[in-house]
């Protein structure tokens, strides 16, 4: 099962997610973000993280040209789209690089009729919980919601997931839906403060999935 480390701010963690063999980490250039990576890290020394690590961008209904712009600058191998963007607006970004578009899930939401839009201008789709803004609550929605649905699309599971969620994440991944599931997507649940990961946590979580 792969991973994505979503939310970082240090190098030297994301080096630590490297060496576990981790697949992904998410910048957040989201200004309202407690997270925004520019607080902590210029362009540049993004730029120079190297490894297997997919570095991937996380933008809130950013400008088109700001996006592509700190895809250069920081060297970015996917571009994850958290907002409200238009499927034109992804189209455009997706002529350049990959994108995942995140849709935020509410209770009784048609989910099939909140994609079927973007299903030919996006990569991935990213399923996270609906909240108040835009970030991401640290709650989880209802995984239920999902079985018996063809995504028909290569999808991240986001939203609250935690080290006792194990079980629960292998018990999904035999479910029709999860051939779809391209990788599981956590932040919050194992951080010591926003932005900070708690290494042993997640090395011990990363092992056993």
């Amino acid at each position: 099962m792969r991973v994505k480390v979503c939310g970082m701010t240090d190098a030297d963690q994301v080096k630590g997610l490297d060496e576990m063999g981790v697949e992904f980490c998410g910048f957040i250039f989201y200004p309202k973000s407690p997270r925004f990576v520019f607080k902590h890290m210029p362009a540049i020394n993004i730029k120079k993280i190297k490894g297997k690590i997919n570095k991937v961008g996380v933008f809130v209904n950013a400008p088109s040209e700001e996006i592509l712009q700190t895809v250069d600058s920081c060297g970015l191998y996917l571009v994850q789209l958290h907002g409200d963007e238009s499927p034109k607006a992804c189209e455009k970004i997706s002529d350049y690089i990959s994108v995942i578009k995140a849709f935020r899930l509410a209770e009784d939401d048609n989910i099939l009729w909140k994609i079927k839009d973007y299903k030919e201008v996006v990569d991935m789709f990213l399923f996270d919980t609906e909240g108040a803004g835009y970030g991401g609550t640290g709650k989880k929605f209802d995984w239920d919601a999902l079985l018996g649905l063809n995504i028909d699309k290569p999808f991240f599971l986001s939203g609250g997931i935690q080290p006792e969620d194990i079980p629960a994440l292998k018990e999904f991944s035999k479910a029709p839906v999860a051939r779809d599931l391209f990788s599981i997507d956590i932040n919050s649940r194992f951080e010591t403060m926003p932005g900070v990961k708690d290494m042993d946590k997640l090395k011990t979580f990363v092992s056993r999935v």
